[in-house]
């Protein structure tokens, strides 16, 4: 939210410098992200002066172009050549000399001497838009014949230099959604060591000229509409805002449109209370009527977009159509024009879940639902109303032709909390004099009904919607008095907290180590997916109430989806070779209850190593991710425990493994389908691994870590190279082996496979080592050669495995 300081300083009675005042409103919880010096037109019309139109006449060489003399107050008159159709003697016009640099948007050019079809030019007579003034490019401004030859464009339009503070507001603080807001909290912060006053501005003059235009007002639901205030204003003239509240909105980035659409985005950023004009001429049989619009009708809004409403969009109609979406967005065909003479002026208070469901329906956020959806001031509506009537007949003219229409059939209550000095010295940790309290609330405008030494009774007003606990009463005394200014304890009190064991937080940091270092990125994506990416399962779909949109409706059931959408970004970026892991959860609707999964995803694409020189460049296949996932089993030890291995049932995956410790399923890993990674437009092999993080976690929690101290013995290594049927895996023989020596045989290992030529069909020849070792003596020949013949006799017996 921007914030002006020229605009800003109107409300306070003291001078606050720009950077103290910065600290003064992060202190008081409204942060300042950062501010800037600006001036409310870029470049802060530098180099352009006021100029008379001297001479005229019709371009030699060109029918559309003129050349004329222009007087700047110097010596020697300026030969411009000027396209505009408009342009004419003695006209007074805004010149750019030569130098003077124009801004369009980001883009600029600067002005130069130069000769257009062969005459000479020697600057620019200029149109509104293009020194950021207006978007007109009929034809140039044409200035006030009072205006002074000579003088500075800048001082001519009053060309202001400020300050903007981007603060990044809250949900909480619907208080503070507007410059007198802004000041409430300033003025209070600046009271704890002088005194300051909040300068609101006076509507006391404010009365009714007749009631010649009345329209009345019907609300068909007052939860969604509790308060309605509306009169008209006739005889009115639009046209183009006058220069000090073009600045105002200019300053906070906002484009001017006309007096009337200027004055209520005025009041709005003034207030905090959005409000809305409509042409009173468009609102047939004179009557406005607040209701739910017709499921699936169309309603076309300003912006010319057509729209389909919902049942629960709260509409603001006549007697025949909707006008305008209540709290959003108005319509195309009631809006304010050039040809409007009297208008109906709307200040409502909108129920804030209603206005938040229909902009986040429709993908609108406004700087109306901004306000309206955290909350508005439902005492603030009669107010805005008074101080936008007042200005609109100033600055356009006009009669205020009815009584104000205030339609507020249930009152909102202010919030009544009783407030102990006790508890608020207790909870803030040092005690605050309770005349200090006391100016604290009242600057919050918060009233004080009654007073004893040891309590109050306070009166919270709407406004503070998040004020209705004495605990919140104390966190707004907190933030004003400072958190900086309480001072620390000298003792630091805590209780000792219990970890689980294993500690998932050190678990996940110590995989996500492993993998980086293996060359890894983690990867973190959204839970809420597209429905569409689910068939069978989708009776177990958990579907959001109220989704943004119709790409973000449920709730994933699978990490490779989003995993498959990151490669496709990378990949359309021109970076292929990827090695992914995702930390994230699944979700799943088991008839009336709800299940969550922890998991952990790895996805491997392209070239599994850098392209180098020096390095030969595979791309990704089966063995590198089964590799990656063995070494995060192993870094856990939990090959050691009850192990199985089987093929995957993943129907998410063309062929792999499943790998089940202790009848507890850790992971299954394999070359993604072809159909799936077609239908994402993956062009390379995608390999993907997913863990049961819940089911790892568990696992490591029953593996049991011994230390063992390293042997002084040396090892000794042997190797058979069996000649087997192709049907024996290598698994059946390290079984095998392990079974016939614990003690001894510390690890096998397989170092080469041969199947073909001088072999017989249907066999494969395995090398296979085999490392002994002794943790009390130095093995000998005789003790080795015992325990291979052993290993022989058992992979004959039960592989009908020979030597070759």
């Amino acid at each position: 939210m921007k914030i002006s300081y020229n605009w800003l300083k109107n409300y306070i009675d003291v001078v606050i410098e720009p950077t103290k005042m910065s600290k003064m409103l992060t202190d008081c919880g409204l942060e300042v992200e950062g501010f800037e010096e600006i001036q409310t037109v870029k470049g802060g019309l530098e180099g352009l002066v006021i100029g008379e139109v001297i001479s005229k006449d019709k371009h030699p060489d060109a029918d559309r172009l003129n050349c004329t003399t222009i007087n700047i107050g110097k010596e020697e008159l300026l030969n411009i050549v000027c396209g505009a159709p408009n342009v004419a003697i003695g006209q007074k016009v805004v010149i750019a000399t030569v130098g003077t640099t124009l801004y369009d948007g980001d883009d600029s050019f600067k002005i130069k001497k130069s000769k257009i079809r062969g005459q000479l030019s020697e600057g620019m007579i200029c149109a509104e838009d293009e020194i950021g003034l207006g978007k007109g490019h009929d034809g140039i401004m044409v200035l006030d014949p009072a205006a002074s030859i000579g003088a500075l464009a800048k001082d001519y339009f009053k060309i202001e230099n400020d300050v903007v503070f981007e603060i990044g507001l809250t949900p909480n603080r619907a208080d503070a959604t507007g410059h007198i807001g802004v000041a409430r909290d300033l003025v209070a912060v600046t009271r704890l060591n002088d005194t300051a006053n909040l300068l609101k501005p006076s509507v006391e003059a404010f009365k009714v000229d007749n009631s010649n235009r009345t329209i009345a007002v019907e609300i068909a639901d007052a939860d969604l509409c509790p308060r309605y205030s509306s009169l008209t204003i006739s005889g009115i003239t639009v046209k183009e805002s006058p220069d000090w509240l073009k600045n105002r909105l200019l300053s906070i980035g906002l484009t001017p449109i006309n007096n009337i659409v200027d004055v209520t985005n005025f009041v709005l950023h003034e207030t905090g209370q959005p409000m809305h004009a409509f042409d009173a001429d468009k609102i047939t049989e004179d009557k406005v009527i607040v209701k739910t619009a017709d499921d699936k009708s169309k309603f076309i809004t300003l912006d010319e977009t057509e729209r389909e409403l919902s049942n629960n969009d709260l509409m603001i109609c006549n007697e025949k159509e909707p006008m305008c979406i209540a709290g959003i967005f108005g319509g195309i065909d009631s809006g304010v024009s050039e040809k409007t003479i009297a208008i109906f002026l709307e200040s409502a208070y909108f129920n804030p879940v209603s206005v938040r469901k229909t902009a986040k329906r429709h993908a609108l956020n406004t700087d109306a639902s901004f306000r309206f959806e955290r909350g508005a001031d439902v005492n603030n509506t009669v107010y805005a109303l008074k101080r936008a009537a007042l200005l609109i007949k100033d600055i356009a003219g006009g009669e205020i032709s009815s009584e104000i229409g205030d339609v507020y059939p249930n009152k909102i209550e202010n919030f009544e909390i009783d407030f102990s000095y006790a508890n608020c010295t207790r909870l803030i940790g040092e005690n605050i004099e309770k005349s200090i309290i006391n100016n604290i609330l009242t600057a919050l405008e918060i009233e004080i009904i009654s007073e004893t030494e040891t309590e109050l009774k306070l009166s919270v007003p709407p406004f503070k919607a998040d004020v209705q606990r004495e605990v919140d009463v104390i966190e707004e005394i907190l933030r004003v008095y400072g958190y900086n200014n309480i001072e620390l304890p000298k003792k630091l009190q805590s209780s000792l907290s219990y970890r689980q064991k294993p500690d998932k937080e050190k678990v996940t940091n110590l995989i996500a180590d492993t993998l980086i270092a293996n060359g890894f990125n983690e990867f973190l994506s959204n839970s809420l997916t597209k429905e569409s990416y689910y068939g069978a399962t989708k009776d177990e779909l958990v579907y959001l109430s109220n989704p943004l949109s119709s790409e973000l409706g449920v709730l994933r059931q699978s990490l490779l989806f989003n995993g498959l959408e990151t490669i496709v970004y990378n990949q359309n970026r021109k970076s292929t070779d990827l090695k992914l892991f995702e930390f994230g959860k699944t979700y799943f609707k088991k008839k009336d209850t709800f299940e969550e999964t922890n998991y952990l995803s790895l996805l491997l694409t392209g070239q599994f190593e850098t392209e180098n020189w020096n390095t030969k460049s595979d791309s990704v296949n089966f063995y590198q991710t089964k590799g990656m996932v063995d070494a995060l089993v192993n870094r856990f030890g939990l090959s050691k425990m009850k192990f199985d291995s089987a093929p995957t049932d993943n129907i998410d995956l063309s062929y792999g493994l499943k790998y089940t410790i202790n009848n507890i399923e850790l992971v299954q890993f394999g070359k993604v389908e072809d159909s799936i990674q077609k239908k994402f437009g993956v062009n390379n092999e995608v390999f993907y691994a997913i863990f049961n993080y819940d089911n790892l976690i568990k696992l490591v929690n029953m593996n049991k870590v011994t230390y063992k101290a390293l042997s002084k013995y040396p090892s000794v290594r042997r190797d058979l190279a069996l000649l087997l049927d192709k049907s024996v895996q290598y698994a059946e023989i390290e079984k095998i082996a392990l079974q016939q020596d614990r003690k001894l045989l510390k690890r096998v290992n397989l170092f080469d496979v041969y199947e073909g030529k001088n072999l017989e069909k249907g066999k494969k020849s395995y090398a296979v080592s085999f490392v002994f070792q002794d943790e009390n003596k130095t093995l000998t020949d005789k003790a080795i050669d015992k325990t291979m013949d052993k290993l022989l006799n058992a992979l004959t017996t039960n592989l009908d495995a020979k030597l070759r």
